[in-house]
C-alpha cells in the first residue's frame, strides 16, 4: 500500500507548509499533493491561496523523494499543452517525480472571479477527455515525434515536448473525479490512475461500485483493467477516545475520522477493496499529527 498526503495551502504561509512537507519527507509518506484553487474553496473565496504549481515547483526543491502531484488540476484554468509543459519541466527539475492530476474543475465562484467561462458540466467532460488524451500524446511520443491533434476545443499543429516527460517513463496521468458515465469513462480510455475524492459522498462501498464501473470503461475501450491504479482521497482526523470521536461535529459517516484503531480499520477496508495509494487530507497545518499517522497508522501496512 502506498500512502499520500495532501498538504492545506490555505491561509498558510511558505515556511509552514515547508515544515509540514519535509515532515512527511521524513517518514513513511510516498506521495505529496496539492489541490488547484485560486481562492479558497468552500469558505466564500475568504483568506489567502497559494498557487498550486509555483507552490509544487518550490516544495519540489525542497524534497528528494516523494512524488508530486496536484489533486487535481482544473482544466479550464489552463491550456493542455501548457499544463503538459509546465509538468515536463517540473518532472526534469524534480528528477522525475511528477505524477499529473487532472480534473474538469467546479468551483465556479473563482472563475466567476477572475473572469474565466464557466461551461457547462457537459462541456467541462468533453475539455476534460479531449485534455487529456492530447496530454497523453505528447506524454508518449518519441523524443523526434511532433503532435499534430484537431479538437472541438484544443488544437495542435506539429507540437514538440521538450524536455520530454519520461525519465522513468511517461508522466502518469491521475484523473481525479467520480462521475460515472464521463469522468471515468476518460479514465479507462486516457489515464494511468484515477482518483476519488470522498470530501462528498463514499465509502467502500461506494468505492468497489466506482471501481466495477472503471473497470466495464475499460473492457468496451479495449484496455487492461490493471493498467489502471486506483486511489482514493479521504478527510482524516484523529480522536484520543471513542466517545470524543461520537460528540464530534463536521464529520460525515465516510470520513476517515475516529481512533487510531478505527482509523488502521478503515485503511484496511480500502486495502482489501483493491486500492493501490490511500491518500489523507483535511488535516491542517500540524507536523505533530502527520507524525503520528506516519508512526501509528502508517507503520501498521
Amino acid at each position: 500500500m502506498i500512502f499520500g498526503a495532501q498538504f492545506p495551502q490555505y491561509n498558510i504561509d511558505w515556511p509552514d507548509i515547508v515544515k509540514l512537507v519535509q515532515t512527511v519527507e521524513t517518514g513513511r509518506w510516498q506521495s505529496m499533493w496539492l489541490s488547484d484553487h485560486f481562492l479558497p474553496p468552500g469558505v466564500g473565496g475568504h483568506g489567502t491561496a497559494l498557487e498550486g504549481w509555483t507552490l509544487l515547483a518550490g516544495l519540489a526543491m525542497k524534497t528528494e523523494r516523494l512524488r508530486l502531484g496536484i489533486l487535481a488540476t482544473g482544466n479550464t484554468y489552463r491550456n493542455p499543452a501548457h499544463l503538459a509543459k509546465i509538468a515536463t519541466t517540473l518532472n526534469h527539475m524534480s528528477g522525475g517525480r511528477v505524477e499529473l492530476g487532472l480534473g474538469a474543475a467546479w468551483y465556479e465562484q473563482e472563475h466567476t472571479t477572475y473572469g474565466w467561462g464557466f461551461p457547462s458540466l457537459r462541456e467541462r467532460s468533453d475539455r476534460l477527455e479531449e485534455a487529456t488524451q492530447l496530454i497523453r500524446m505528447l506524454f508518449h511520443k518519441d523524443d523526434e515525434e511532433v503532435v499534430n491533434f484537431s479538437g472541438n476545443y484544443y488544437q495542435l499543429k506539429g507540437a514538440p515536448m521538450s524536455p520530454n516527460s519520461s525519465q522513468d517513463g511517461p508522466i502518469p496521468i491521475l484523473i481525479g473525479g467520480n462521475g460515472e458515465k464521463r469522468t471515468l469513462r476518460t479514465v479507462a480510455r486516457y489515464a494511468d490512475a484515477s482518483n476519488l475524492d470522498f470530501w462528498r459522498p463514499g465509502g467502500v462501498d461506494v468505492y468497489k461500485q466506482k471501481q466495477e464501473v472503471i473497470d466495464r470503461h475499460c473492457e468496451d475501450c479495449g484496455r487492461d483493467q490493471a493498467e489502471v491504479r486506483r486511489t482514493v482521497c479521504i478527510p482524516t482526523r484523529i480522536f484520543d477516545t471513542e466517545e470524543a470521536f461520537k460528540k464530534s461535529e463536521g464529520g460525515k459517516p465516510w470520513y476517515n475520522w475516529g481512533t487510531i484503531n478505527m482509523i488502521q480499520d478503515y485503511v484496511g477496508e480500502y486495502i482489501e477493496a483493491g486500492a493501490d495509494e490511500f491518500m489523507m487530507c483535511g488535516i491542517g497545518n500540524n507536523p505533530h499529527v502527520w507524525e503520528r499517522l506516519d508512526a501509528e497508522v502508517l507503520s501498521v501496512f
